[in-house]
């Protein structure tokens, strides 16, 4: 499906335009894609916060932003007035009904001097909890009333709980129709996440081949080197099961094994990934223990450097029981995936940064190879590497170099990073859709609710207590850490290999 510039004017408007993610990724998105001629001719960028700074300010401060934090550099002078002119600032109050009501009178002169109706783009880069106070003032002052023109934009968390995320949803739905919510996941931005979907239906190798008859197990990794980085009150709220697991992993997961779409079009595709996640097993929870594995990093050694523990870090409590570390093994219940494990694992302080999918296929049981080379015959797997290198590995077998005729492995590489050097970040491809109307990559309300359904019954057990919660030494391995019985350990290996058990 080719995706097309909207050529409708935009007005965009950032709450928390002065923030963290605005300066790191919203403007860099933003500038990248006006380079890129993937803005609308005409278009405005409005950025709300409490500070009191005039445009001329606010430019400044984004030119220096964008200096360190856009793939494109330092912006040519000529460049950046082009786009600069399109930046405004205004001070405004999230509580006050009156900074809504003067947030209209800016939109409308910019459409003004469009000549036209805009798309207006309401990007809520915003604390959890002030979430209802702008929709309800955004919908009170009637500023998103184009059902097909106007648009609002979430971050995660969506939700703390599955309750919780009914309650959001329920309230976002209140001021605006499901079209028009963008619930934002920069995983699926990635462009080898979004491969997935093109290697599994786009190639006759891979399709017949993707069921239980001739995958073995599938693994879904995201590892991290660092900590919490300063956010230790955020993850004591969250965990690495609400943080990662429910969220990006999911919808990894979800893309890897939903059956194909009738059509490559936004709502087939999501039908597809609300019916996968609805059919994962849910794992009951007097058996989370054998399913899952939770950890919490100790201090260590990372890159020849002494690293704190998770106790050590600002904002964290003494008496912590919040996990830097999760690994679960999920069952798909449907004919394609029957008997298929699905292992998820993500965690913090590991030994290195690393995200994949992994396709392990069934070695082959007969064949004149197996039965004189069966030892150095390995089972073909897939490699998707998803970050720090984006590239797709097929492992083969193949007859080693010489006059014997013994078997030795290779590899078929796909390398985006070789292939392509324009390659866009996740978010300027996720604001270019959204801009577009097309919610391919965003998650709707009841992918959502299921994903949160998924894992409830894993909080619920944890709930009941944390005798078993492991201590890892930072630096580990993310394999290191295993679910007992279905890898190649049982639990008391597994401890000595951590350093305790809370």
């Amino acid at each position: 499906m080719e995706k097309r510039k909207r050529t409708v004017p935009a007005v965009i408007v950032i709450f928390g335009g002065t923030g963290d993610l605005a300066k790191r990724k919203l403007i860099p998105a933003l500038y990248n894609l006006y380079l890129d001629g993937r803005m609308p001719q005409n278009f405005q960028i409005i950025g709300l916060g409490r500070t009191d700074l005039e445009n001329s300010a606010y430019r400044e401060k984004l030119f220096n932003d964008l200096s360190v934090f856009s793939r494109s550099g330092v912006p040519s002078l000529e460049e950046w007035e082009g786009f600069a002119c399109r930046l405004y600032y205004f001070r405004s109050s999230i509580e006050s009904f009156d900074s809504y009501s003067g947030l209209e009178e800016k939109i409308e002169a910019a459409e003004i001097g469009f000549g036209e109706r805009s798309d207006r783009i309401f990007y809520l880069s915003v604390a959890p909890r002030f979430i209802a106070k702008v929709t309800e003032n955004i919908k009170l002052a009637g500023l998103a009333d184009g059902l097909d023109h106007d648009r609002i934009i979430i971050e995660k968390p969506f939700g703390h709980t599955k309750t919780s995320a009914v309650e959001l949803n329920e309230l976002l739905t209140s001021s605006f129709s499901e079209k028009q919510i963008y619930r934002i996941d920069h995983y699926l931005g990635k462009e080898t996440v979004q491969n997935i979907l093109s290697l599994r239906f786009a190639n006759a190798l891979f399709e017949p081949l993707w069921n239980a008859e001739y995958i073995e197990s599938v693994d879904i990794t995201v590892a991290e080197k660092i900590g919490v980085e300063g956010r230790g009150s955020y993850f004591e709220a969250a965990g690495a099961l609400k943080d990662m697991i429910q969220n990006h992993l999911l919808q990894i997961l979800s893309m890897v094994a939903m059956e194909s779409p009738d059509i490559i079009e936004a709502e087939h595709i999501r039908d597809r990934k609300v019916e996968l996640l609805k059919a994962i097993r849910r794992i009951p929870v007097e058996e989370v223990r054998e399913f899952v594995v939770r950890g919490r990093y100790g201090s260590g050694t990372i890159d020849g450097k002494d690293v704190v523990g998770y106790l050590e870090e600002d904002g964290v409590h003494q008496d912590s029981i919040t996990e830097t570390y999760v690994a679960l093994n999920f069952f798909i219940d449907n004919p394609r995936w029957a008997g298929v494990p699905f292992f998820l694992r993500t965690g913090k302080r590991l030994l290195e940064k690393s995200s994949s999918v992994k396709v392990n296929f069934r070695n082959q049981a007969e064949g004149p190879f197996r039965d004189i080379y069966g030892g150095d015959q390995l089972p073909n797997r897939l490699l998707i590497n998803l970050q720090p290198g984006t590239d797709i590995r097929l492992r083969l077998n193949a007859k080693k170099p010489g006059v014997n005729t013994g078997l030795r492995t290779a590899e078929m590489i796909f390398d985006f990073g070789a292939d392509n050097q324009y390659s866009p970040e996740a978010y300027e491809t996720l604001i270019s859709d959204m801009l577009a109307g097309d919610p391919s990559l965003f998650m709707r309300a009841d992918q959502v609710n299921e994903a949160w359904d998924v894992i409830m019954p894993v909080l619920d057990a944890w709930s009941q207590g944390s005798d078993d919660l492991l201590v890892y030494t930072a630096g580990i391995a993310p394999e290191e850490l295993i679910i007992p019985h279905t890898y190649r350990t049982d639990i008391d290996e597994l401890t000595s290999r951590c350093l305790q058990i809370t």
